[in-house]
């Protein structure tokens, strides 16, 4: 286990061995962090927090810009705010902001092999299904569902009380109290393959039809 300087660390807490805690942490009451898991300078985690093996919180966020023909890194100095009674599964990562902060609000439930973005906001009691990804700069409201593999793209707003169906593409603001979804359901190839055959005549189909 590694504890760099200036940590926090309150009552009650649970540290398990190969842990490692980056400078200027702080972790309030009652928390406990299982076996690996790596929290990266100036977080912020409140009480009764739980995080699963291996996850990496406030890593640097995904960015970069573009000089000579490669890719120069941009700087993140922001920091990783996890409230309140959060509890984050195995292999999840949460990245730390550009310049201000990341947030996961209270009482939000994430499971195994979620990414969240730099400059997310996650709001309150929401849940984030395996294998959920954020993208940068969204916001996701309270009491939302994300279900499984749902991808979510950047600086996308999702409002309270949605529901993401399994394996859909967010790529517009979802309002308040919907539920949304564009997966497919698997079906048997040959019949997919007349499908996908189809598909680009579509449009000229349905003219034909409009006459």
């Amino acid at each position: 286990m590694v504890i760099k300087d200036n940590v926090k660390i309150g009552n009650n807490c649970i540290i398990h061995p190969f842990c490692y805690i980056g400078e200027n942490t702080q972790i309030g009451d009652n928390c406990i962090l299982y076996p690996n898991v790596v929290i990266y300078k100036d977080t912020t985690i409140g009480n009764n927090v739980i995080i699963h093996a291996n996850s990496v919180i406030a890593a640097d966020g995904f960015g970069y810009y573009q000089e000579d023909g490669k890719h120069k890194k941009i700087k993140h100095i922001g920091k990783v705010i996890i409230e309140d009674d959060v509890e984050i599964g195995a292999n999840t990562t949460i990245d730390r902001a550009m310049l201000d902060e990341t947030v996961i609000k209270k009482g939000t439930k994430i499971d195994n092999l979620v990414m969240i973005g730099h400059n997310c906001k996650v709001g309150q009691n929401t849940i984030l299904v395996s294998q959920v990804g954020i993208a940068g700069s969204s916001k996701i409201g309270n009491n939302v569902i994300l279900a499984g593999q749902v991808g979510v793209a950047d600086h996308i707003t999702i409002g309270d009380n949605v529901i993401v169906t399994a394996k859909s593409g967010v790529g517009s603001d979802l309002p308040p109290n919907g539920i949304y979804g564009s997966s497919i359901n698997a079906i048997e190839w040959k019949k997919w393959k007349r499908v996908i055959t189809i598909l680009p005549k579509l449009p000229e189909i349905l003219k034909k039809l409009e006459k």
